[in-house]
């Protein structure tokens, strides 16, 4: 168990800078540098696996690979691989929100330049990379490398069956036929992880510790499930008989469906559970905890007809259980750094498997004023095995949530927080109702307070990370060095220090 602390949540993709995304540059490092001055412990982001069309995070190519566009270009121009010019072109003129179709018209393309610079020495410690990391990066660049090919279609209408169907023979054969792209993708992932694990190392050294992300599931066209289908619910054509979602709940009247396949939990059972155990253990060397999304999905989960319309059609199954944690433990010991998030629809057997399990979950203040002073979200309820959110990237950000919900839960809210003022609608890093509402979060006695960088900037709704159930206009913020500038630094280490979660 962690000690009393708190944290940030920030996506690497929101951070300031001049190439139109976040990324691994000294942003990263200055911004852990500001948090450890205000007290902070931890730096929460979300998964740094590839996005999809609508941008989610959630919903990658691969559970393994790394995001391109947080590879920090100036980086690449001090190793050489990029001239001054070529990094003046990649300049994006907008601090305040990521352009992702811009991104993809230009970054990949920098990057195929920077290919053509490697010289052998760096070919080396690509290759030896891409041995380390065996148990996922061949058969990912492979499977880029041959989206290429086929015009971008999805794996299962590709027009190749044997390749469709991941046979060996015609798996080697493209891969020799596609080498070069191959070893493209093999560099881009190298940039990608080396780059962080130096950042990463610095980061820590400012004594901050980085809260990572993991999908439950993973996507319909993915490397994971085309080269590991019998490890799917899938038909013979490989699509999925059963996706992932969640029933209808407080962020969506229809509930969510989300679509992934759902997982073959026999023929984990069988193996060991390897596949899964790769995966947490590479997220592990990734971050110094790790935060599962959906964790329930372990106890049951929602399974919804492939051809449903809305995940109203879903119903609950049995998921893998204890069984599961069991190999966990076996394989990285009992104090495993994770975190389960255990929002949604609980029921007793969530309850029973985190109690089990001992793993901290979920509380988020935002869900407290909704029913009344026994909902476990609220601060006074909520356990020391905890981390407790202001709001989460789900969420809308705490002033927006203070505008949009009903005049009867603003009231019931503010009241808890004792906040008696007229001016709760005023925002800005001293907000006097969200300062109420964090320093109220903070005094609870989850052994974690954390709140997005939004809450402590005093932002509204127009800032918020995502709006669950609604495919565009997500994951685009971005905070930038004003802002970050202008927070109350003298307010935030004295709200750590007074309630015991001050890191200095």
């Amino acid at each position: 168990m962690i000690h009393r602390s708190s944290g940030v949540l920030l996506h690497i993709s929101s951070l300031p800078g001049d190439y139109g995304i976040g990324s691994f540059g000294q942003e990263a490092v200055e911004f852990a540098r500001q948090l450890h001055g205000c007290g902070f412990s931890f730096w929460q982001t979300l998964p740094f696996t590839t996005t999809d069309q609508y941008n989610s995070p959630y919903t990658s190519y691969s559970a393994f690979a790394g995001n391109p566009f947080f590879i920090d270009l100036p980086s690449l121009g001090r190793q050489g691989l990029l001239t001054d010019e070529e990094l003046a072109a990649n300049r994006y003129p907008t601090p305040y929100a990521v352009d992702y179709g811009w991104l993809r018209k230009t970054r990949d393309k920098t990057l195929r330049r920077a290919f053509t610079r490697m010289g052998p020495g760096l070919k080396e410690q690509v290759e030896a990379f891409a041995a380390e990391n065996d148990f996922w990066l061949p058969d990912y660049a492979l499977f880029i490398a041959l989206k290429g090919k086929y015009d971008e279609k999805a794996w299962m209408d590709w027009p190749d069956k044997e390749i469709r169907m991941h046979e060996p023979a015609a798996v080697e054969a493209a891969r020799a036929e596609l080498a070069d792209e191959v070893l493209y993708q093999e560099f881009v992932q190298y940039l990608f992880f080396s780059q962080w694990k130096a950042v990463k190392k610095e980061i820590n050294e400012t004594g901050i510790q980085m809260i990572g992300d993991m999908p439950i599931y993973v996507a319909q066209d993915s490397a994971d499930v085309w080269s590991n289908r019998q490890m799917f619910d899938l038909d013979k054509s490989g699509r999925a008989r059963q996706v992932s979602g969640c029933p209808p709940d407080y962020f969506a009247a229809d509930g969510q469906l989300w679509g992934q396949p759902i997982y073959n939990w026999d023929y984990m059972k069988e193996t060991g559970y390897d596949w899964w155990m790769n995966r947490l253990g590479f997220a592990l060397r990734t971050y110094d905890m790790v935060r599962i999304d959906h964790f329930r999905a372990f106890s049951s989960y929602w399974s919804i007809p492939g051809d449903a319309v809305t995940a109203k059609e879903g119903k609950w199954v049995k998921g893998a259980g204890l069984d599961f944690f069991n190999r966990v433990w076996t394989i990285f010991g009992r104090d495993v750094p994770i975190i389960a998030e255990d929002l949604g629809e609980i029921d007793d057997g969530v309850i029973q498997l985190i109690a089990d399990t001992g793993l901290p979950g979920m509380r988020v203040m935002q869900f407290a004023f909704i029913d009344g002073y026994d909902n476990i979200h609220l601060p006074h309820n909520i356990p020391r095995n905890s981390i407790a959110y202001t709001g989460t990237h789900d969420n809308d950000t705490t002033l927006g949530w203070l505008y949009a919900t009903s005049p009867e839960n603003r009231a019931r809210a503010l009241r808890y927080c004792g906040f008696t003022g007229e001016n709760w609608s005023e925002g800005g890093v001293k907000a006097p109702a969200v300062r109420a509402m964090i320093r109220t979060l903070w005094q609870c006695p989850a052994m974690l307070a954390v709140a997005p960088i939004q809450d402590l900037c005093g932002f509204g709704t127009d800032c918020k990370m995502n709006q669950p159930g609604v495919p565009g206009g997500n994951w685009a913020f971005r905070v930038t060095e004003e802002a970050l500038r202008g927070l109350d630094s003298g307010w935030l280490l004295e709200l750590n220090r007074t309630y015991f979660r001050s890191s200095i």
